[in-house]
């Protein structure tokens, strides 16, 4: 029996280093529990939802009432009441019982990146859940607050309300200044009128999060509000109606729809003023969990490539034996781990960040969104790669949907465009770079972890030094460009800034021999431009690198 979290020595070792020892022994019984549902019964949901079971619109009622609602499988509703009972979303916001003290989103993302090994379309309701009941949490005034959170962060008592977070318009897509939708006052709560183009989620979430204007706002994303829309009674009055659900590539366990506003109720959540900057809050959250949904895929598509690997023969050996093939394996092997730790690396400071909020210090914020944004890009697009490199080791049969390899590529490919594409990315980079000097932290900080490098470890940094000088003449040059010429470059910033944090925190992990070949091999493809070695590190290492011995 498979258990995608026994089976995870890396992530056993990040939860063992960063959770007080009362809080790990309970994670490690629940993950041990979670991780093999997750690689056996959740795992045959995710491919029978994907393949026969996908969401429905069922639209009109046998009188030919428009009822707009959306039916699940029972396996995905399996899914959906398990999950969440084991705190995904609610131990992140109240006590853990068998603790007496919340959660933290350390735990919550390790959670998602084995969740995400079987069934990435999935954690996407999650994230939208994580993402309502932070806004909710922080922003609601008490009464809205006291009605809805306890249903989104239920844990098995009381009814669950899933979230959603509803941003995108047909004229709008990622310029959300550009939203029509009107909110009208009447009494203690306003008349949502318009429609939103890509609503995830929609049909079984509780509640909605909505970005609307109010009459007489001013234009651009400085006018919007954001609103909570309760979801049925809203749709039972047909306050707001479905559309269509969008016949998407992948991901297809979640159901995305075009929403129909026709007055529906919703109540204003937090200043009128402050609507985009509150949801953009809830998207930086939502890009964390994007992060740890690619790396999620990445390591199912490494340890289906491993795995078909070690089984298959070819021309009379198997497929291990093959240089090129152990180059790959390697390779995948590296920058898993790399970016696994860069990644938890940048979650345990959104746990320290977070809760403190605009009271947290201006650099560790700063810091924080940069991180989020090349993390983000750089992992989703490996997700993508890693999913490519699985197929390709499986040959023929990797392009077959009796294996997993077809869906995970299909999944990875939405993760470049959810919550910010590699443009939008980039600029968000240059924005941080412009308005808030957020290279300067960036720089500051990679210089003194690189000087306290010693050990073993210290013989390999020389390249990343390198690379961080070329890093600050790049900036300076960049910061003289034209606004034409200077568009040009922020995908290429924000790569170099990721690599050089990835080969910070390899040369930081160095404490044994497989650790150092791990850093040694990571900064070998990233900073090395020797491509021709009479002894490959990859041959070298193989042994060492993907069975640890």
């Amino acid at each position: 029996m498979r258990n995608f979290y026994k089976q995870d020595s890396l992530l056993q070792k990040l939860l063992k280093k960063h959770l007080p020892d009362d809080f790990f022994d309970y994670a490690d019984r629940e993950l041990t529990h979670f991780g093999e549902r997750v690689a056996g019964e959740i795992d045959e949901r995710a491919t029978h939802t994907d393949r026969e079971g996908q969401p429905r619109l069922i639209k009109y009622d046998k009188m030919g009432n428009d009822i707009s609602k959306v039916w699940v499988n029972e396996g995905y509703q399996a899914t959906i009441d398990e999950t969440y009972e084991t705190g995904i979303v609610g131990y992140v916001h109240k006590e853990i019982p068998e603790l007496g003290r919340k959660g933290n989103y350390f735990y919550s993302y390790a959670q998602g990146y084995l969740l995400s090994q079987s069934e990435p379309g999935f954690y996407c309701p999650v994230t939208l859940t994580m993402a309502t009941a932070y806004l909710i949490d922080h922003y609601a005034e008490e009464k809205l607050r006291a009605e809805f959170l306890p249903h989104v962060i239920a844990t098995g008592y009381t009814e669950l309300y899933e979230g959603a977070t509803f941003l995108t318009e047909r004229q709008g897509g990622s310029d959300v200044g550009a939203n029509e939708v009107e909110a009208v006052k009447d009494g203690d709560h306003y008349r949502l009128i318009g429609e939103k183009y890509f609503a995830s989620n929609s049909g079984t979430c509780g509640v909605a999060m909505v970005l609307a204007r109010m009459e007489g706002a001013r234009p651009g994303t400085k006018g919007l509000s954001l609103f909570l829309v309760p979801w049925e009674a809203n749709r039972s009055s047909n306050g707001l109606t479905i559309r269509r659900l969008k016949d998407k590539l992948g991901v297809r366990a979640v159901p995305s729809a075009e929403i129909e506003l026709h007055g529906a109720k919703g109540y204003l959540v937090g200043e009128a003023s402050q609507g985009f900057k509150y949801m953009m809050e809830a998207l930086n959250l939502s890009r964390v969990c994007n992060a740890v949904a690619s790396i999620g895929i990445m390591r199912r598509a490494y340890v289906e490539a491993r795995d078909y690997a070690e089984d298959r023969e070819a021309f009379g050996a198997p497929l291990t034996r093959y240089p090129m093939v152990q180059e790959t394996l390697v390779n995948l092997a590296v920058k898993l781990e790399v970016e696994t730790m860069a990644i938890f690396d940048m979650i345990k400071l959104f746990d320290e960040v977070t809760p403190q909020g605009m009271g947290a210090p201006e650099q560790d914020r700063t810091l924080l969104r940069l991180y989020i944004a090349i993390l983000k890009k750089e992992s989703a697009e490996q997700a993508i790669e890693f999913s490519h490199e699985a197929i390709e080791m499986h040959g023929g049969n990797g392009y077959i949907e009796d294996f997993v390899t077809p869906r995970l590529l299909r999944d990875a490919q939405v993760l470049t465009v959810w919550e910010g594409t590699a443009n939008i990315l980039g600029l968000e980079v240059l924005r941080l770079i412009e308005k808030f000097n957020a290279h300067e932290p960036y720089l500051s900080e990679m210089s003194r972890r690189l000087k306290e490098v010693q050990g073993p470890a210290k013989d390999l940094k020389q390249p990343v030094e390198q690379a961080l000088d070329d890093l600050k003449q790049a900036l300076v040059q960049l910061g003289t460009m034209s606004d034409s010429a200077k568009l040009m470059y922020p995908k290429k910033v924000a790569e170099d800034m990721a690599l050089i944090l990835e080969a910070v925190v390899a040369l930081e992990a160095v404490e044994d021999d497989r650790s150092h070949a791990v850093a040694e091999i990571y900064i070998s493809e990233n900073f090395d431009s020797e491509k021709y070695r009479a002894e490959p590190l990859a041959s070298k290492h193989y042994e060492k690198i993907v069975h640890g011995s």
